[in-house]
């Protein structure tokens, strides 16, 4: 490299942004699963008298993670023996990912993240919640959909029960909670009403709630699915462009088996299921500290090897998680820098990083065309 005590040439700087470029190139090669996903994320290095400065945009939103990868990158850059100052500048930029074939995107919404189980009870909604407030606390816009027209548990979880207004008499404003854009057939009825509607009356509902709620410029729009795989199941595969599913169980074989039929269904219908997430995977005493599998071990992981598909996180079986919930103030608000909160900002990043690996929806980029007679 060229003595920084004389100024560079040109064709010095040149080499220099090269040599830089090259190093950060194999930095990532180095590692599959780099959070830069891609030598696409590094869309400049300049030589500026004393100064490189690199600019990186990365494809997901990881707020927590821009110290740490900007001391990961001068690390590199310094390896060169450069002898200048490393200026690092992070970004995002969250574009649309493809999603089923013939079904196009909803407008001001770019990515749709549904959270599915086979069974119930396995906290599902609870970390269906929780990714979302993680998503928007990386730095994104993030929306969030009630699907479980029969159980809506999200407005007690997030602590709003004020009534959808609109101000055009043909869409839904989203009620606004915690900085998410929220909408729920649980905030047009009272709690204890229940929902007694057969299969389409129900999807119906559903149709209108996605497509009626007045979304803005959502770069996430993370739905809570019901569990099974039934009637709001299928109409979400074939009518809603679902760029990914988030599987959630339990080790307990009874829920696996049910979420390996929830896989099923989503690869038979083409819709992409990213990862896999294991609540309730171990139990801590809070009198003892004894970690103890109540609900046994290692069943995420199986179904991760038999399906190929990534464990995305590991969840305790946690009281708090629990009573943060139910106050209308899930984890990731009420206590964020809890082991549980910075296990789900990690879901959320490899989750967000998985679909930043697909290719890009060009859809809605596409002209109609109308052929007239």
């Amino acid at each position: 490299m060229p003595s920084t005590s004389t100024r560079l040439t040109d064709a010095q700087k040149a080499t220099l942004e090269a040599s830089v470029r090259a190093r950060l190139k194999s930095m990532i090669d180095a590692n599959p699963e780099s959070e830069f996903v891609s030598e696409k994320s590094i869309p400049s290095v300049q030589v500026d008298g004393q100064i490189i400065k690199i600019n990186i945009a990365l494809p997901y939103p990881a707020r927590s993670r821009h110290a740490a990868l900007s001391a990961q990158v001068k690390n590199a850059v310094d390896e060169l023996q450069s002898g200048l100052d490393v200026e690092v500048t992070l970004s995002h930029k969250i574009v649309a990912r493809a999603a089923q074939k013939n079904v196009k995107l909803l407008p001001e919404v770019k990515n749709i993240i549904a959270v599915a189980s086979g069974k119930g009870g396995v906290g599902k909604s609870t970390t269906a919640v929780n990714l979302a407030l993680a998503l928007l606390a990386e730095g994104a816009s993030v929306g969030l959909l009630d699907a479980d027209i029969y159980g809506p548990s999200l407005p007690t979880m997030l602590g709003v029960h004020a009534r959808p207004t609109s101000e055009d008499g043909e869409t839904i404003e989203p009620i606004m909670a915690h900085g998410l854009q929220v909408m729920s057939i649980g905030l047009m009825v009272d709690d204890a009403e229940p929902m007694i509607w057969r299969g389409p009356m129900a999807t119906q509902a559903l149709d209108q709630l996605l497509r009626q709620t007045r979304w803005r410029a959502l770069d996430y729009l993370v739905v809570d699915l019901p569990p099974g795989t039934g009637d709001i199941q299928l109409t979400l595969a074939q009518r809603v462009p679902v760029t990914g599913v988030l599987i959630v169980t339990t080790p307990q074989d009874i829920a696996l088996i049910d979420a390996r039929k929830g896989y099923t269904m989503f690869e038979k219908v083409g819709v992409s299921v990213i990862g896999i997430v294991e609540n309730m995977s171990i139990h801590v005493c809070s009198q003892c500290g004894h970690a103890e599998p109540i609900f046994g071990e290692g069943g995420a992981a199986k179904m991760s090897e038999d399906y190929h598909i990534p464990v995305l996180g590991a969840l305790p079986l946690s009281r708090a998680i629990r009573e943060e919930a139910d106050s209308g103030k899930p984890t990731v608000i009420a206590s964020p820098e809890s082991a549980a909160a910075q296990m789900y900002l990690a879901i959320a990043r490899q989750a967000a990083m998985a679909l930043a690996k697909k290719p890009v929806d060009f859809t809605s980029k596409f002209p109609n065309v109308v052929v007239k007679s």
